[in-house]
């Protein structure tokens, strides 16, 4: 039942969970193409094609939307100006980078668009990254497997554990990243108040320079 619902939608689920953020989606994948469910050749070429098509849209929708994208969410607000900051000093090696980076996958090309990154060099630089991103984390889980067999024996009668346990660590990661936005949301709205009180002027937005 498992083999044929992954034959059917595996390789679709993939692509969409790296589509909009993917590392746990791409381990699961991995260890499942391990397991023979799936294929390793495929799970990388999926989930670079998902990853690279999800960067280069944020990206031109920061390039033009980047303010109203990052100004949605607190979080975001705070995170799209520390990357913006980032990127003026190291911006090609951010490009490269920032999907290993846990937390940065959706406003980081964000930023890099509002930056004035050229496109050019983003599309090929974003393909890169992409390309070593899913190799790179895909072989890792792949080989994942590989250990549990050594320590455990059969890795057959623990896959379910595995697989659970791999799926709790995702919703572990996201219910985290949900309560420290919260957490992020309360602290700005906080600070607005403050600001408000004390009769602060709005900040004014800082000018984009574009990136050499």
């Amino acid at each position: 039942m498992l083999q044929q619902f992954l034959h059917d939608f595996g390789y679709f689920a993939l692509f969409l969970g790296t589509f909009f953020e993917g590392e746990t989606i791409l381990v699961l994948a991995g260890f499942l193409a391990f397991r023979g469910y799936m294929d390793i050749n495929l799970v990388v070429v999926v989930a670079f094609f998902g990853s690279y098509a999800g960067d280069q849209l944020w990206y031109f929708l920061g390039r033009k939307h980047g303010r109203k994208l990052l100004a949605r969410k607190p979080r975001w607000q705070l995170l799209g100006d520390k990357a913006l900051e980032h990127i003026r000093k190291h911006p090609d090696i951010w490009v490269l980078s920032f999907r290993f980076v846990y937390g940065l996958r959706t406003v980081m090309p964000v930023a890099i668009g509002l930056s004035g990154y050229p496109p050019g060099r983003y599309l090929l630089l974003n393909g890169i990254g992409a390309a070593v991103w899913a190799a790179a984390l895909g072989a890792a889980a792949y080989h994942f497997g590989a250990v549990l067999e050594g320590m455990l024996g059969s890795v057959k009668k623990y896959e379910l554990w595995v697989l659970g346990a791999l799926l709790v660590l995702g919703l572990g990661l996201w219910i985290r990243r949900r309560v420290k936005n919260a957490r992020l949301t309360r602290e700005a709205c906080a600070a607005e108040k403050v600001r408000l009180a004390a009769g602060e002027p709005e900040k004014a937005e800082k000018p984009t320079t574009p990136v050499e």
